[in-house]
């Protein structure tokens, strides 16, 4: 299987597969903790507005993704650090994605978007397809490969999305047990399913497993995956055993408090299936230690560079410790 397959789940495993890595470097920009010299340069040129934000992201996401292109498969950008600076953002999101995409990594959207009918559809095809504009033209917009949904209205709300799957060839990764806190609040009530109590949390992944059976690819694994937080092995277990074929985006590592030994639980026997997303532990590594006291704010990439560096020994150190290392 080459990196030119129609089957999104394929691509994505394949990435992994040439890099020897399953993790992801999410691109959460946060202009308060980006290096001083970055956003004087913008704000020279640009002023205190909208205008020095944007490009001061751009600048900073350029330079994250020349420091790991070579070491990770993937980016997951999350738009509300972008649409949080209106139009201005969306250039800088858009610009990101462009970029990313230019260095051959594959772009997972956290949009975690759901709406119903047509509302849905605009979603679907904004982020994922296309959009029709005059004379029975279309057009592609942000183009991402992959985002992240809410299951909350049902299939209803996730068809469109598995549309769009299916006729550009994307993939979409469904919230099933996410890393916060409150997280319990909701996914952990108990309800009546075939005649048996089970946890919210199982539900929606036999509903995930259901949705993502026509979109299985040669390796045996859905375009439509599942969002399963790291800080939670146990419900990882669990929900590994009901999402069989299912690629896990599995957020938590590092900042959150997940260690590699938690994130192993999301893999398969066969050491695949899982792709593990660290943001502010990569990408702002160079204010925290040990990075700190080895790379100044100027060398803030090549902290990023050191840290995705050891996220990739620490998970397949503990995948090779439990036997589930397998490339």
């Amino acid at each position: 299987m080459t990196a030119n397959s129609s089957n999104f789940a394929d691509r994505l495993l394949e990435a992994v597969r040439e890099k020897k890595n399953p993790s992801c470097v999410g691109l959460d920009p946060r202009i308060e903790l980006m290096p001083e010299q970055l956003k004087e340069t913008s704000l020279r040129r640009y002023g205190n507005t909208l205008e020095a934000a944007a490009n001061t992201i751009v600048e900073f996401n350029t330079m994250i993704i020349k420091a790991v292109a070579d070491v990770v498969p993937a980016v997951k950008p999350q738009i509300a650090f972008y649409e949080q600076y209106g139009s201005a953002g969306i250039r800088a999101f858009e610009e990101t994605v462009r970029y990313a995409k230019s260095q051959g990594l594959v772009v997972i959207e956290d949009a975690k978007r759901n709406d119903i009918g047509s509302t849905a559809r605009a979603y679907a095809d904004g982020h994922l397809g296309e959009v029709n504009l005059f004379r029975d033209s279309e057009a592609r917009i942000f183009d991402v490969d992959a985002m992240t949904v809410n299951p909350y209205l049902g299939v209803d709300g996730i068809q469109p999305f598995i549309d769009s799957c299916k006729k550009y060839h994307k993939g979409i990764f469904v919230l099933a047990r996410t890393s916060n806190p409150s997280a319990r609040d909701l996914q952990d009530r108990t309800v009546e399913s075939e005649g048996r109590t089970i946890k919210m949390y199982i539900v929606v992944a036999m509903l995930i497993d259901e949705w993502g059976k026509e979109l299985k690819g040669e390796k045996g694994y859905s375009s439509v995956g599942a969002v399963v937080g790291a800080t939670y092995p146990k419900e990882a277990r669990e929900l590994r055993a009901v999402m069989h074929n299912s690629i896990f985006l599995v957020p938590g590592y590092g900042a959150q408090g997940a260690r590699a030994e938690d994130v192993v639980h999301t893999f398969n026997e066969d050491g695949q299936g899982s792709i593990v997303n660290s943001s502010r532990g990569i990408i702002f590594a160079y204010r925290n230690e040990p990075y700190r006291t080895q790379y100044s704010s100027a060398k803030f990439r090549d902290a990023a560079r050191a840290a995705a560096l050891d996220m990739k020994r620490e998970i397949t150190e503990a995948l090779a410790r439990a036997e589930k290392l397998n490339w």
